[in-house]
């Protein structure tokens, strides 16, 4: 092609750009119409992106998110954020509800047909099984991250969860047959020469993904159904905000060191950091603290939290 004046070239990068993005014709139709080759088509397209004659914007419709979640994603050096939406005054219940689809909705798109997923506990992940649709992905597998605890027969228990998220998958299950948390280091020993709670626990090297709730070691939160007063206490003086699966962290994400580490029956921190992704679940006013020492100590990479949790995090 003889090479073009440049009002020329002008004229015909604009024609370009009006038949592909305003007409929404294709190269192939724009070959015909101009006799261009398919090589000058494209490289025409991308020098009136380059020169700003094509500006492209992609419009985020309301009750999404995604500049907060870019902003995260940078600040924490996270895989993935998503931020839902609330308002002040929301209930938790409420909060809880909108987290769990969303949730719901990144596991859905995220697992594979060989995933193994880890899950551990709490209403956030309550909230994420209720709203999954049924699937059949025989070859993934389900596993226990974390002993029961509480109430046995309680929707936010470990082992009902991990029941439920494998019969909605129609996946494989690996149970962790053992309390969360036991009286003694000596009785956690005992349990631990299980065969049943070896296998399960040799899983924990394996996960491809493990969704987790982050807690807050407050008496009114679940946490207060599982440890003493004494022991919250003790967990807050020393610094502790959260914790993940009954492993506590600061606000920098440093472990909270306590005897409580040696009665747990669950992941450790060292193979969290080990699990490809690890997806934190969390919102409302009280996780703010949980959730901000989880990211700086690259305890999760993708977050799924509330608009007002977000906005906070990025102050």
């Amino acid at each position: 092609m003889v090479k073009l004046s440049p009002m020329e070239e002008q004229r015909l990068l604009v024609k370009v750009s009006k038949l592909y993005y305003e007409e929404g014709l294709s190269q192939d139709d724009i070959i015909l119409r101009l006799n261009l080759s398919r090589s000058k088509i494209s490289r025409l397209l991308q020098q009136a992106r380059d020169e700003g004659i094509v500006q492209i914007t992609v419009n985020t419709p309301n009750r999404l998110f995604s500049e907060l979640e870019t902003r995260l994603e940078k600040l924490f050096g996270l895989y993935e954020a998503i931020v839902v939406e609330t308002h002040a005054g929301d209930s938790q219940e409420n909060i809880i509800r909108g987290l769990g689809v969303a949730a719901a909705g990144y596991l859905e798109r995220s697992v594979g047909t060989t995933t193994t997923i880890g899950i551990s506990w709490g209403s956030t992940l309550h909230g994420m099984v209720a709203a999954l649709h049924s699937n059949r992905l025989p070859k993934t597998k389900v596993v226990q991250i974390i002993g029961g605890l509480g109430q046995p027969e309680a929707e936010v228990h470990a082992t009902d969860l991990c029941h439920r998220l494998a019969r909605s998958l129609g996946s494989q299950l690996t149970l962790l047959p053992a309390p969360g948390i036991v009286s003694t280091e000596q009785a956690r020993d005992v349990l631990l020469a299980d065969l049943f709670i070896q296998r399960a626990m040799s899983m924990f090297d394996h996960l491809d993904i493990a969704f987790v709730g982050i807690g807050t070691p407050a008496p009114e939160s679940l946490l207060g159904s599982i440890l003493s007063r004494a022991e919250l206490d003790a967990l807050l003086q020393n610094g502790a905000v959260g914790d993940i699966a009954l492993r506590f962290f600061d606000i920098q994400g440093q472990p909270v060191q306590s005897e409580i580490d040696q009665r747990v029956i669950g992941i450790t921190f060292a193979q969290l950091k080990r699990t490809r992704r690890v997806v934190g679940i969390s919102g409302g006013a009280e996780k703010f603290q949980s959730v901000l020492g989880a990211l700086r100590g690259k305890l999760i990479n993708v977050l799924i939290t509330d608009s007002i949790n977000a906005e906070k995090l990025l102050q």
